[in-house]
């Protein structure tokens, strides 16, 4: 039954977007409505094929037509377009996919992604399909909320599934594009469709890439982070009878060049050290390597508590001397780095799936199989910068000068250093870097990361679904994934942690173990099974009601350990942990190592209870589902309300190196959500409007922060709510536009106290910030309660602290160190009037006793996270787009379009502030297409960011021990090009 017009035009005029975009066309209406007609997009959002009209669930789609016209190339543009939606690269090889609010905040091996990553419906795990090229796909879905019942494993924050184009049986086809564009871009398109029989047909495509780099090296005048990539996906469809379908499909994703993982850095440099950079802005300096784990523990002041005033000469300088960064250049240009080291990415990605289905009549039954497997290896400078290569000169002549003393240090000295170059350890699996053979030499010291990781996954899923013509319908379903990690690491690699290691160790006939920082998760596995059901009741014609449930299942096993520094490797070992020495490494310090009276000292984990990783098992169960009440108030006119409950497996924190308190594991994640929305189609088909509005209470929202070189989890709980409208006008078949709105509110709900690593002080006035000689950390002194005296009585308190400790009155420290009182930060540093100073945080927490009226606070004075905004959710978005289509005559087209996308500011961090701020950002593209007769082949010339906007997308903070500074990253900047293409 069709509504009366005067409804209609109530439900218009009550929402003022609509009128806003409606009223234009209202006298075009009528004489365009046989010449009119939005495209109608069938998706699979409830796992079945549906209109998108007809889903009661806020759900965008893409077909490959909307995909090129609005230049959506891959996942970086298609958050431009879509409400509530985000999408930023992260700090290590992966991204965060942000809807809603709720993004990969999560970081580690043992985090299921909040956005789960489809294709084909199947879930993809560490998956580099978004560094992929879009091509030839059917449709993009991108399903916002949580999706606690049908889609593969839980997903809190929603879902993203790529359809692929399907082999046809009907004729030969093929399609092909070519595109060339500035930074010299190469990209190649291509499809073949060949029908063997008439139940039988196959289907090739593929993509490539070729660029250079956005970002000139002003160290060399080289071009980084540059694309070298392909992708290749077979597929074959054998349908035997009507009613059964074969598919099966290949894709195959390589990439290997000098893609940097890091944008840019930002730093106020601090003068003191104690922080590195300051928290009162980001501005293009470099950080104070002085407050650097290296800076600290190859300081002459370590040194000397370590071994005397002569054993400091071996230093690499002093903590309150000019540091090796102090003169080097950070140009104030995002698209500009000044760095002696070239990244390297490689990454590459294989997915094979089959489907059986098969339609019953009353039934429809689905059996999916799906084998993945990927790996990712990228390296970069992480401090884009070069280090000061008379620095490490100077303690190179030093280590020679000290042979007859040592002989160790000549075997160090020709360990890091070779001719007049400077050799710094690679990474390897051996622990033995420099001192072994393995490292690189060049004329200047280098310090770089590497991440790598490999996962191969195994994934089945049935679904059994009715069709019956009653009043009554259902689906259930199972699935199963086996997903193993072999292995991940991230390194950190530093000629100055090389000459460290083996200064402390020289005097003992070897070097300490590992030299270099290694965070290696040697095996994660995750045994994961969920089994689903809905039902679906018309109780009218028009009125329906739908009732999911889930039982989620998750096992979870990891062994890890963090090595930098550890222990003793003798001189010419081949590998470090086949050491005698290495048995006093303890990789799991909850289990305390026992080593009876007598006992030897052997290889890395031949002593009782001493373990050479830490293991951990954890299970996490939960039952989810949904419910929806929904109306067809006419055939073009759906109104909804839903509550539906999510789920996110907890996980299992890393090992740190050195260790700090933190927590072993963090817990499950939950949701409930509440959601209304409505789905329109007006003027005969000229205007579509759906808008939702939504209201989520998360649980244990799982939140990641650096300690210790590793990112670890905590949870806090959050409240979200916002609503969303999608627009698309097309008076006549020759205009059309689009425009997207949304608006969020995300805030912490509840109270949550963490230190902020950029303040330690908390923003106490009173408080004295320590940087710990002995690890690079930071802590806080403050006055205990009921202490009066203020920043005089602390900054007194660690004078007398560093006055005892010079003075060699701390046992096990060496007198001479000349560690100095607190001093003031930069008037415009941020910290309120908190001064610092170097000293041991041990110390101070022993002298900090209750009748001192001081104490030591390891992580610093705490902050209350409650009203805090969620990172990475601005609360405003919209965007525009609009197009006309020129007819001429022999059926020859031009269609110009241009689209614009507006996303306001948010926080890169849980934190807030202003130093975490991430502005709004505004980007414009424009393309124009020429299309031949029935459109078998076009031109096209294109512009993205026409601005050339540089904006911030996303940041992240580094550590302490590494001198917290800002990653950025940004939009790509202006690309313009030309692209022709053919299709029959």
């Amino acid at each position: 039954m069709r509504i009366t017009s005067g409804i209609r035009a109530g439900l218009v005029g009550g929402v003022s977007l609509i009128g806003l975009l409606a009223t234009p066309v209202f006298a075009q209406a009528a004489a365009a409505a046989e010449e009119t007609g939005i495209e109608e997009i069938v998706v699979t959002a409830q796992r079945q094929a549906q209109s998108l009209q007809d889903v009661p669930i806020a759900v965008s789609a893409f077909s490959a037509e909307a995909l090129q016209r609005q230049q959506i190339n891959n996942p970086l543009d298609i958050q431009l377009t879509l409400p509530n939606i985000t999408f930023s690269k992260g700090n290590f090889t992966g991204a965060s996919f942000t809807i809603r609010g709720i993004g990969d905040l999560c970081v580690g091996v043992t985090c299921d992604s909040a956005t789960a990553i489809h294709s084909e419906g199947m879930p993809l795990f560490a998956t580099r399909l978004f560094e992929a090229e879009f091509f030839d796909l059917e449709r993009v879905e991108v399903l916002r909320g949580p999706q606690g019942t049908l889609f593969g494993r839980n997903a809190t924050g929603g879902v993203v599934n790529f359809v692929n184009a399907k082999p046809q049986m009907d004729a030969i086809h093929a399609a092909g594009e070519a595109d060339y564009g500035n930074f010299n871009s190469v990209r190649l398109k291509g499809m073949f469709n060949l029908p063997i029989t008439d139940t039988l047909a196959v289907r090739i495509a593929g993509t490539y890439l070729n660029r250079e780099g956005f970002t000139e090296n002003l160290f060399d005048n080289t071009r980084i982070d540059g694309r070298n990539l392909y992708a290749l996906r077979g597929s074959i469809r054998w349908q035997p009878t009507e009613n059964t379908t074969v598919d099966a499909m290949g894709f195959y994703f390589h990439e290997k060049d000098n893609r940097s993982r890091i944008q840019k850095q930002l730093c106020q440099r601090d003068a003191t050290g104690v922080l590195g950079c300051l928290p009162g802005r980001l501005e293009f300096g470099t950080t104070n390597a002085n407050s650097t784990f290296v800076g600290t523990l190859a300081s002459r002041e370590f040194l000397t508590t370590q071994g005397g005033p002569g054993f400091a000469a071996l230093g690499q300088g002093s903590l309150y001397g000019p540091d090796p960064y102090i003169n080097n250049v950070n140009p104030a240009n995002v698209r500009q780095v000044r760095t002696d080291y070239t990244p390297t990415y490689f990454a590459k990605e294989q997915q094979y799936m089959l489907r059986v289905a098969h339609d019953f009549g009353g039934i429809k039954a689905q059996l999916t199989g799906m084998y993945q497997s990927n790996e990712v290896d990228s390296s970069v400078d992480y401090n884009l910068s070069v280090f000061n290569p008379a620095v490490a000169a100077s303690a190179v002549a030093t280590l020679g000068a000290f042979a007859q003393a040592i002989p160790g240090t000549v075997n160090v000295r020709n360990a890091i250093s070779s001719g007049g170059n400077f050799c710094t350890s690679l990474p390897d699996t051996a622990g033995v870097g420099a001192y072994g053979g393995n490292r690189l030499c060049s004329p200047t010291p280098q310090d770089f990361d590497r991440s790598n990781q490999s996962t191969r996954s195994k994934t089945v899923e049935g679904i059994i679904s009715s069709q019956w013509d009653g009043k009554f319908n259902f689906l259930v379903g199972g699935i199963y994934v086996d997903s193993v990690l072999p292995e991940n690491s991230y390194y950190v690699n530093s000629w100055g942690i090389d000459h460290l290691v083996g200064v402390l160790g020289a005097a003992n006939g070897g070097y300490l173990g590992t030299p270099y920082f290694r965070n290696n998760t040697q095996r994660y596995t995750l045994q994961s099974y969920g089994l689903f059901g809905e039902a679906y009741f018309n109780v009218t014609d028009t009125l329906k009601i739908t009732a999911g449930i889930r039982y989620n299942n998750d096992k979870k096993f990891v062994r890890a350990r963090s090595t930098l520094a550890s222990f003793l490797v003798p001189f010419g070992s081949t590998n470090a942990f086949a050491s005698n020495f290495a048995g006093n490494f303890d990789a799991d310090p909850a289990t305390p190592c026992v080593v009876s009276p007598g006992s030897v000292v052997g290889p890395i984990g031949g002593r009782p209870g001493c373990e050479a990783f830490q293991e951990r098992t954890a299970k996490f169960d939960a039952v989810t589902g949904r419910v929806v009440v929904d109306w067809k108030i006419t055939d073009d006119n759906l109104i909804y309300a839903s509550y539906s409950r999510g789920y996110k497996s907890g996980g299992i924190n890393p090992p740190l190196q050195p260790i700090f308190a933190v927590p072993d594991s963090f817990t499950p994640e939950f949701v409930n959500a509440f959601e209304i929305g409505s789905k329109n189609t007006f003027l005969g088909g000229v205007l579509r409007a759906n808008i939702t509005a939504f209201y989520y209470q998360y649980k244990g929202l799982q939140l990641s922060r650096i300690v210790a070189r590793t990112s670890v989890n905590d949870n806090v709980d959050a409240n979200v709510y916002g609503m969303e409208g999608e627009f698309i006008v097309q008076p006549n078949r020759n205009l059309a536009v689009n425009m997207n709105v949304s608006y969020l509110h995300t805030k912490v709900s509840t109270d949550k106290f963490l230190s902020n690593p950029r303040d330690p002080s908390g923003g106490r006035s009173d408080a004295v910030i320590i940087k710990d000689i002995t690890n690079g950390a930071n802590c806080a002194v403050v006055p205990r309660a009921g202490n009066t005296s203020g920043q005089a009585g602390t900054s007194a308190f660690v004078a007398g602290a560093n006055a005892a400790i010079n003075a060699g009155a701390i046992p096990g420290l060496v007198a001479g160190a000349g560690l100095r009182a607190p001093t003031a930060f930069a008037s415009d540093s941020g910290l309120n009037g908190a001064t610092g100073a170097f000293s041991v945080c041990g110390v101070l927490g022993a002298l900090g006793t209750p009748a001192s009226g001081f104490e030591m606070l390891p992580a610093g004075v705490e902050s209350n996270l409650k009203g805090n905004q969620l990172p990475q959710a601005p609360t405003f978005k919209f965007s525009v787009g609009a197009q006309y289509t020129f007819d001429f005559k022999n059926d020859w087209s031009l269609i110009p379009r241009v689209d614009l996308a507006h996303t306001g500011e948010s926080f890169g961090n849980i934190f807030n502030g202003s130093i975490n701020r991430v502005p709004s950002y505004t980007v414009v593209n424009a393309q124009i297409q020429l299309n031949g007769p029935d459109r078998k082949w076009y031109v096209r010339g294109y512009i993205q960011n026409l601005t050339n906007n540089n904006a911030t997308t996303g940041l992240y903070v580094t550590d302490q021990s590494s001198g917290l500074f800002t990653n950025i990253f940004t939009l790509e900047p202006r690309r313009y090009g030309i692209a022709a293409g053919f299709n029959f």
